[in-house]
């Protein structure tokens, strides 16, 4: 499946390009030290969607990778995969543009961890990649409605960000489907379209569910890369759930 993004430095139209559901498989579930094998499996797969989950030890407790290792992941996979990078890190505003060089075609910025949002949506898109925000669970929907019509895609958290091992937050369908209005709304009056990703205990079941509220994108970490399946077979019970 092309998605036409085969320039990492070519900001792709992620509404145009939606599928029903985008599966992104988080790279931070998979066996670290094999990093590349294990998403190229997911590509062998079917998946074209890498989500990368950045984090500084400071927004969040934990740390994870910085451009160095985003950059040989690209080396590694080549062109194709959509480098998709949620950025749990304090200082976007400084370092957006490292991240679009290490070839990501896409970032997500947390809204709480942001001075001047609207200028930084606007500065990634100029840098080279697509943008979206990030709403953690207690952060209100009206906090991405500012920049809606600035934006590719709201990522709305359904656990805490930075810790392992979270259920799923119920409440957040509301704001989901909160948010599915205001989209729906917008195109409808021309303006652009917004995918909903949603990050945080996705798995075969539950994913019908959030599909169902709107959701056209989902971050699946466990449920993909596990010791009791392969991703393809992982990713088979996946596509029978939503079917």
């Amino acid at each position: 499946m092309d998605l036409g993004y085969g320039n990492p430095h070519q900001t792709p139209n992620l509404g145009q390009c939606m599928d029903p559901m985008v599966i992104a498989p988080s790279v931070l579930t998979a066996n670290l030290a094999a990093l590349a094998e294990d998403c190229q499996e997911a590509i062998d797969a079917g998946l074209h969607w890498m989500h990368l989950d950045v984090m500084d030890g400071n927004f969040v407790p934990n740390l994870t990778f910085g451009p160095p290792v985003i950059r040989q992941l690209r080396k590694a996979l080549g062109p194709e995969p959509v480098f998709d990078a949620h950025l749990m890190i304090e200082n976007a505003e400084a370092c957006f543009q490292d991240y679009i060089d290490a070839g990501c075609n896409h970032l997500t910025v947390h809204v709480e961890a942001v001075k001047h949002l609207h200028r930084l949506v606007n500065a990634i898109r100029d840098g080279g990649a697509s943008v979206g925000v990030v709403l953690n669970p207690g952060t209100p929907v009206e906090a991405a409605l500012e920049v809606l019509t600035e934006v590719d895609l709201v990522l709305i958290m359904s656990v805490n960000p930075g810790f392992g091992g979270q259920s799923f937050i119920p409440t957040v369908e509301q704001k989901i489907k909160r948010l599915r209005a205001a989209i729906d709304e917008q195109v409808a009056n021309g303006g652009r379209p917004v995918q909903i990703q949603v990050d945080g205990g996705v798995k075969a079941h539950n994913i019908a569910m959030l599909r169902s509220w709107g959701v056209t994108n989902c971050v699946v970490g466990s449920g993909l890369f596990n010791d009791r399946a392969s991703v393809k077979t992982n990713l088979e019970a996946i596509h029978d759930a939503l079917s």
